[in-house]
């Protein structure tokens, strides 16, 4: 008897947990908390930015390009034959 009101107790409190925590997260209450932080962090981002340094640009002609020729004949392998000469 004990047992069952044990489970009976814990089920109760998860399930009115699990409600109050729903009912909560989806307030409007809530919902206006989260928006008015999004475009907070919105507005600290833009500021931020604005205050930012701009870096020269150092990387001009850093690249060297070099001509590769295909004129070397590449030795195919193929995976069944390398397997046959075991």
């Amino acid at each position: 008897m004990l047992k069952e009101i044990k489970y009976l107790i814990f089920i109760v409190v998860i399930a009115l947990f699990i409600f109050l925590t729903g009912r909560y997260y989806f307030s409007d209450e809530n919902k206006k908390k989260s928006y008015r932080s999004y475009k907070n962090n919105d507005e600290k981002i833009k500021i931020y930015s604005k205050n930012l340094p701009v870096l020269e640009n150092d990387t001009q002609n850093v690249i060297e390009y070099v001509k590769q020729t295909n004129k070397k004949k590449k030795k195919k392998f193929n995976f069944w034959k390398l397997l046959e000469n075991d």
